[in-house]
């Protein structure tokens, strides 16, 4: 790519922008459902604990390699690598795991902007019949709400960094935190939210076990859109008189409070509308949870605000949860982009018809998968289980090579660019940082325990997901 590279205009923007890559479904919906499912509160204690103790430091890693590089995932490994083989091989995990999630949130996404018409056109009733997400999801009007959300993508991908992404973000997310904000408030003056509630912000220390530990550091992983390349793309766009370690805290403050107001809406939501529910008979799925339980609860608030109301509710979620699918989309479609400008020199432009219409491509095979097509609905079998196209692409690209990328930062920075040049490259730009006791944290994780968390966590993912045993029984 001729010129200059791109940057951020300001820190906040740049701050809004990773917050928005970060802040996507798992948080609106994952991580409300992961904490009911595991104890709430202990949860929620043990959630916050790996944010900062695990999560920070690989952000800080990610971050430090792609400003250094001043390219893509690929280009990074390859620079900074030495052109050694191997570290190419990495490079190439973190450009095809952002493309081939985007194609499984891609279908989300598209479900979501489905659900928020038809709340906007009076349908939310319709929405609550158990049997309408099977029948949505085989609908051939799936393919014209892609054709809205790919638009939408397209324009804000195609004005670039700072135009596009950066203008987005500064609109969207605080949009996102507000509406929710106002859910909340919403929610907690209902009857009995206050039990939701308690049982959110009180940790019951006896049901910390190793299934909620695992949970709590898998959902905070994969929240913070680690692995995929996009933190070493967007620190890529960062100045370098910013200051890094200071940035990378406040995307984690801002992606945590968003998962935490969210909890703060549906758990008492669920108490205060369903009181019979019983959270451990909840879905891990966030598609579950959005598209098959929570148009429920808001239809039950008709009897309180009327049919219009809940409606009106029910829509300002669905827009918020499409707010935040469409900034994680950009930001996970962002990588790919700048790779392929980068490593071919094309111009932004071409680069978005290249890659959009293969992604459009593989979205449809997913959109598929759920009945349209029986060829891409029943598409293999590993471990016992049937799996479709779009099962496929979750348990490879999401469930399986995060955590071996987060890993591979991890000995990256360490071992190959070498621990005096990560902590050099983290002290530009951040007086406070250089000496810290945040500095000797960051510096002694990365280079133990955090690699072999993660090594444990995606051995142990191969093992369940493709031979359906357990290392821990």
């Amino acid at each position: 790519m001729s010129g200059a590279r791109e940057q951020f205009g300001s820190r906040i923007g740049f701050i809004l922008a990773a917050a928005g890559s970060a802040v996507g479904i798992g948080n609106l919906v994952g991580f409300p459902v992961g904490a009911a499912k595991n104890g709430g509160g202990a949860f929620l204690l043990m959630y916050a604990i790996f944010v900062f103790a695990i999560c920070l430091p690989v952000m800080l890693a990610e971050m430090s390699v792609g400003r250094k590089a001043r390219k893509d995932p690929l280009g990074a490994y390859r620079i900074l690598g030495g052109n050694s083989a191997g570290w190419k091989l990495a490079g190439w995990l973190s450009i095809v795991t952002p493309f081939m999630i985007a194609v499984f949130y891609m279908v989300i996404t598209i479900w979501i902007l489905g659900y928020l018409i038809e709340v906007v056109t009076g349908n939310l009733d319709v929405l609550a019949n158990p049997a309408m997400f099977g029948e949505f999801t085989q609908s051939s009007s799936i393919f014209a709400y892609m054709a809205g959300v790919v638009g939408i993508v397209y324009l804000i991908l195609q004005g670039g960094v700072k135009e596009g992404i950066e203008k987005a973000a500064k609109l969207l997310m605080p949009s996102l935190f507000f509406m929710l904000l106002a859910l909340v408030i919403f929610v907690l003056f209902q009857d009995n939210a206050m039990a939701g509630v308690r049982f959110y912000l009180i940790p019951d220390f006896s049901k910390i076990t190793a299934e909620v530990i695992n949970g709590a550091l898998s959902q905070a992983f994969f929240s913070l859109s680690l692995g995929m390349g996009i933190m070493i793309t967007y620190g890529s766009y960062i100045d370098n008189r910013a200051d890094v370690p200071g940035s990378a805290k406040l995307v984690a403050i801002t992606d945590t409070a968003v998962a935490f107001t969210a909890g703060l809406m549906i758990l008492p939501a669920i108490f205060s509308f369903n009181p019979q529910t019983n959270p451990a008979d909840l879905s891990e799925s966030s598609v579950s949870m959005i598209f098959t339980f929570l148009p429920k609860i808001f239809l039950a608030l008709q009897a309180s605000i009327g049919y219009v109301g809940a409606s009106v509710v029910a829509g300002i979620f669905f827009l918020l949860v499409f707010f935040a699918a469409i900034t994680s989309l950009v930001s996970i479609f962002e990588v790919p982009v700048a790779a392929l400008m980068d490593e071919k020199d094309i111009n932004r432009k071409p680069a978005l018809v290249v890659l959009g219409i293969l992604l459009i491509i593989l979205a449809c095979f997913g959109a598929m998968s759920f009945g349209i097509s029986e060829f891409f609905t029943s598409f293999t079998s590993y471990a016992g289980a049937n799996k479709s196209f779009f099962d496929i692409v979750i348990d490879i690209f999401y469930e399986t090579i995060l955590p071996l990328n987060g890993f591979l930062i991890c000995i990256f920075v360490i071992y190959r660019w070498k621990k005096h040049n990560f902590n050099a490259a983290l002290d530009e730009g951040a007086p406070n940082y250089k000496g810290s006791f945040f500095e000797k944290y960051v510096d002694m994780s990365v280079g133990t325990f955090i690699p072999v968390i993660l090594l444990v966590i995606f051995v142990n993912t191969v093992a369940v997901k493709y031979f359906g045993v357990s290392l821990f029984g």
